[in-house]
């Protein structure tokens, strides 16, 4: 079996056993940081999460990992309020962004927080993609536009991952990858291809190791 890959490249079985091999491997909480000037340095490739408030950001995260508390998933939207490093094998790293959307905070606390996440998303050399989770029930929204428009404007490759795919049929999860790249198509940074997962049950989620994998480079001999 194959697997559709970047620009149309084929992952065979061994790239997604490599992928496997690679996100079975150590991953450590590095550090939260509340300001550019407080980022690690540039000196490994990273991949960003990126998604409304509540989306499943900390559970794929987990799932891709094979980690249950590696980052905090939280019952209160919105908490996470600092870029977020997760270094996997120290070849790369998992950055989880500030949620947008809502959060129980002040105007100026939401403000802040979430430029922090667009100032990062500009002026990082090393980030190789980021992944725009959207909420399979729900599908595309009107706060998703933001930060697709940024991610455009700031010419940074990023890839529509739909989260919590379980909790709809399987017909309905492919009308929503269907409109969602349809909704895509003319978006110049947009990757063509929509993913859908689903932490709970691990749908998808050998494919996004598999797509990182390629996206940063990181070939494993297996």
């Amino acid at each position: 079996m194959t697997l559709p890959g970047p620009d149309g490249v084929n992952f065979t079985d061994d790239a997604l056993e490599a992928a496997r091999i690679l996100f079975a491997r150590p991953a450590v909480f590095m550090m939260g940081a509340v300001a550019m000037d407080g980022l690690p340095p540039a000196d490994l490739p990273e991949v960003a999460f990126a998604g409304r408030s509540n989306v499943g950001k900390s559970s794929l995260i987990n799932a891709l990992v094979g980690m249950k508390r590696l980052a905090r998933a939280s019952n209160e939207p919105g908490r996470t309020r600092e870029v977020n490093f997760f270094v996997l094998d120290d070849r790369l790293r998992l950055v989880d962004l500030p949620g947008y959307g809502w959060a129980r905070a002040s105007k100026g606390t939401v403000k802040q927080f979430q430029s922090l996440g667009r100032d990062y998303l500009r002026g990082r050399p090393n980030l190789k993609r980021a992944y725009l989770l959207i909420d399979a029930r729900h599908g595309l929204k009107d706060v998703d536009l933001e930060p697709m428009d940024a991610f455009d404007r700031a010419a940074v490759s990023y890839q529509i991952v739909l989260t919590k795919a379980d909790k709809i049929k399987p017909s309905e999860v492919e009308a929503v990858v269907e409109r969602t790249q349809a909704a895509i198509a003319k978006r110049p940074a947009a990757f063509p291809r929509v993913l859908a997962t689903s932490s709970e049950k691990g749908t998808g989620i050998a494919e996004l190791q598999a797509e990182i994998a390629a996206a940063c480079e990181i070939h494993l001999e297996i």
